[in-house]
C-alpha cells in the first residue's frame, strides 16, 4: 500500500513538472507570461495610435515579442511613418521598434 502511494505521488508530481515546463518560455517562444505582457504591449500601441489623430491607426499593423515591436501596413510619407515609430517608442514596455511600414 505504501509502494502504491509512494508511486501515485510520483506520477503526480511528474504531471505538474510537465504541465509548468509547457509554460516556460524558449528562445522563439514566449511563456504564459510573456505572451500576456506582449499582448498589454500591442493593446498599449495600438490605443495611442488611435489617439493620434494624425496616424491611420487601421492601417498600421503591430506586433509585440518580448517587448520588441513590430510595426507594418502602409502610411503616407516617411515623416508618417518616423511619427508612428516615435510614438510607439514612448510606450512603456517597448523594448525596440521595427519599421516594416510602406509608403503608398
Amino acid at each position: 500500500m505504501k509502494l502504491m502511494k509512494l508511486f501515485s505521488g510520483a506520477v503526480a508530481a511528474a504531471a505538474v513538472a510537465v504541465m509548468l515546463s509547457a509554460c516556460a518560455p524558449t528562445a522563439k517562444q514566449e511563456g504564459t507570461g510573456g505572451y500576456i505582457d506582449d499582448t498589454v504591449v500591442t493593446t498599449k500601441v495600438k490605443t495611442e495610435f488611435l489617439r493620434d489623430e494624425s496616424l491611420k491607426s487601421r492601417e498600421i499593423n503591430v506586433e509585440t515579442f518580448k517587448g520588441r515591436v513590430q510595426l507594418s501596413g502602409f502610411v503616407s510619407s516617411p515623416q508618417m511613418a518616423n511619427h508612428a515609430v516615435e510614438v510607439t517608442r514612448r510606450v512603456q514596455g517597448v523594448k525596440s521598434v521595427v519599421n516594416n511600414m510602406q509608403i503608398k
